[in-house]
């Protein structure tokens, strides 16, 4: 038995250009970027531990979204693989993670089987899709918080640095969109995709993105100015794409928000849509540029 769609969301309120219940958002970011600060400065292993489940809870948020198109992926052994994934990652390095990707994709499919010929194909692409989307992607925290040593507990290693950087530039990224979007705002860059997303908020993206990633990598980092600029014109880049995907995943799935976990902002995947997509071009300028 699987569970029902998503039911069609209920009116929400009208909160202007700012498109969002601003104190419920601050006061869940706020929140949030405790709990990783927390884990990632006190205890390596238990950020890795947060990562995990974020992905989890992503897995099933998608999957919710996807039956709207009786699209019926098979949660458990996403889940299960998606927590290998991240482990391996984090504790055995890239030849570990791309090995229990590749079991996670085949035992995906051996689950599928079960259910029988009808949707086997549609159902195992989008597992494949999902698997990639998130577990994957997001494992490339993992292969950056080991470049300090897996088991090691210094709290300002390179790898806690790195996520440092990565986090912040993709908040800034996020932030400096934002505010320019909503002040500027006139020019829609996809209409059809992203209404809200203009060519002014982009510009406060790169501004913001080409600030913190010199500042952050240049400091933290010890690394030459040009890495830092390069970071940020990354970022700004791949997490407008990763913004974009998201959209067109929920305009092609007709919902709104993935879920409402998050006060303030939706689902837990309308937070991860830039960060899974930053994540691994960053993880590879940092790990040959400068760590």
């Amino acid at each position: 038995m699987t569970n029902p769609p998503p039911k069609a969301a209920a009116p929400t309120k009208d909160h202007g250009r700012a498109g969002r219940d601003l104190p419920a958002a601050i006061t869940s970011g706020v929140v949030l970027l405790s709990l990783i600060a927390g884990t990632l400065y006190f205890w390596k292993t238990a950020f890795i531990g947060v990562v995990a489940v974020a992905i989890v809870i992503g897995i099933w948020e998608i999957g919710r979204a996807l039956r709207a198109k009786e699209i019926d992926v098979p949660e458990q052994p996403l889940m299960i693989g998606a927590v290998v994934m991240i482990l391996v990652a984090y504790f055995s390095g890239p030849a570990a993670l791309v090995t229990a990707t590749a079991v996670t994709a085949l035992v995906t499919m051996l689950w599928l089987l079960r259910r029988g010929v009808e949707g086997f194909v549609q159902n195992a692409t989008a597992s494949v899709f999902v698997l990639v989307y998130l577990p994957f992607l997001a494992s490339f925290v993992g292969l950056m918080l080991s470049e300090g040593g897996a088991v090691d507990f210094e709290r300002w290693d390179d790898g806690v640095k790195g996520i440092v950087v990565f986090v912040l530039v993709t908040v800034a990224s996020d932030t400096g969109g934002y505010i320019a979007g909503v002040l500027f705002g006139k020019h829609p860059m996809a209409p059809v995709i992203s209404p809200k997303k203009s060519w002014e908020g982009f510009a406060g993206s790169a501004l913001a993105c080409v600030a913190a990633g010199w500042f952050l990598v240049t400091t933290l980092l010890d690394a030459e100015a040009w890495v830092g600029v390069l970071v940020g014109l990354i970022v700004v880049v791949m997490a407008t794409l990763g913004d974009l995907v998201e959209s067109v995943i929920k305009r092609d799935l007709g919902v709104k928000d993935m879920s409402q976990v998050i006060p303030g902002h939706g689902g837990i995947m309308d937070r991860l849509d830039s960060l899974l997509a930053t994540i691994a071009p960053v993880w590879l300028l940092l790990h040959y540029l400068a760590f």
